[in-house]
């Protein structure tokens, strides 16, 4: 699908869809569970869709290696990697995009020393093998999902595990996140360090009725419109929220003030696009730091954030884990962007445009369904004017 977007800043009250992470989340454990829960507030994005079905899959397939098609989430395929391992004795896992190329090695270090087979090939990874008890030595800079998937899978093994992070962990509240979540449907795992999780074994699942929460990943989008000057209120968000991306009010506040700033992304990637969106017109250098893992998403958002904003007019500059964004005075548009069939690019691009003197065209605009499907439909109500339109 082909926008043209018209510039034209938006206005009104904005819900965001429940939240991705948590929904993953809960779903996983619900379906551990066994018994029906009840999940409430959940929405069908597709990443969401690819979650349901693998957990469909794990509980009823027939076949010995069971096959999982992920599609484009890595926290489906990092999630459900042990727990397959740990239930069934492996499965095969595959996925659209770029996904089968996502660091998988804490995985195939680990799996090397618990003796785990696995191969990675023409898109498919294999893994055969069973979980046992024990240490689980991971690094922490890599991804949170990894320990994530650990924590769901370690608690059903007969015996008591620990998981020990080798690095500082990154994106800490996302495991937080997965603790509050674990606890919720009757399983137990705790800090005993800052780099040690104790994992009792012989635990089991209990089913709970949960309500998902509104996604700050997600409303981080309409901060950076309302940093832009539309006149946005974002409703139903929780303000104590696990969601490690609550911290966009905090950023919303220090890039609406003139001067260099320095933001530190290790904790919330996600936060990438939005952030560049708010920075682009400011007074002022913004430097997002410590952002390497921006390389390995749905494109690479280091040069794709660039490429997209650039081309409105933006003065940004991308390093091997930064990205430094030089505020400009206005931004021309009357371009075509395509949005590296990444969600958040294409949402980060729909806000800046609202700010363009000309129209802009986005190629490929449906990848917001990924995590946010109803996005065009919320950002016509707020007064938005898209139209849609065929070819280049």
């Amino acid at each position: 699908m082909n926008l043209t977007i018209m510039p034209n800043l938006l206005s009104g009250t904005v819900t965001p869809p429940p939240s991705k992470s948590q929904a993953h989340r809960y779903l996983i454990a619900a379906a551990l569970a066994g018994e029906p829960s009840g999940i409430e507030n959940l929405e069908d994005s597709q990443d969401i869709q690819a979650t349901r079905w693998c957990m469909q899959t794990m509980k009823h397939s027939s076949r010995r290696i069971a096959e999982f098609n992920c599609l484009e989430s890595g926290s489906t395929l990092r999630f459900l990697i042990p727990i397959a391992l740990a239930l069934r004795g492996g499965g095969r896992f595959t996925g659209h995009g770029r996904l089968m190329e996502r660091p998988q090695q804490p995985y195939f270090d680990l799996f090397d020393e618990k003796g785990v087979r696995y191969e990675l090939k023409n898109g498919f990874l294999t893994v055969e093998g069973r979980l046992s008890p024990g240490t689980y030595r991971l690094p922490g800079n890599v991804s949170s999902q990894f320990v994530t998937g650990l924590l769901y899978a370690l608690p059903l093994l007969p015996g008591d595990s620990e998981i020990v992070l080798t690095t500082e962990l990154e994106s800490r509240s996302y495991v937080d996140m997965t603790l509050e979540a674990l606890s919720t449907f009757g399983v137990t795992a705790s800090w005993t360090d800052a780099r040690t999780l104790a994992v009792p074994g012989g635990q089991s699942y209990a089913p709970a009725t949960v309500r998902v929460e509104s996604d700050w990943s997600q409303a981080a989008f309409w901060f950076a419109a309302m940093s832009l000057g539309s006149a946005i209120e974002v409703a139903g968000l929780r303000q104590l929220s696990a969601q490690g991306d609550r911290v966009i009010r905090e950023h919303f506040v220090r890039l609406s003030l003139p001067g260099n700033e320095e933001i530190d992304l290790s904790n919330c990637p996600d936060l990438a696009p939005p952030l560049a969106a708010m920075a682009v017109l400011r007074r002022g250098d913004t430097r997002l730091v410590n952002a390497g893992r921006l390389r390995m998403k749905e494109s690479d958002r280091l040069t794709s954030i660039t490429a997209a904003l650039n081309a409105l007019g933006a003065n940004i500059e991308a390093g091997s884990d930064s990205l430094v964004v030089h505020g400009v005075e206005a931004l021309p548009g009357g371009c075509t962007v395509d949005c590296w069939n990444d969600h958040r690019i294409a949402m980060m691009t729909a806000v800046a445009a609202t700010r363009c003197e000309r129209p802009v065209a986005l190629l490929g605009a449906e990848c917001v369904a990924k995590s946010y499907p109803n996005f065009w439909d919320h950002y016509q109500m707020l007064g938005g004017e898209v139209r849609e339109h065929s070819g280049k």
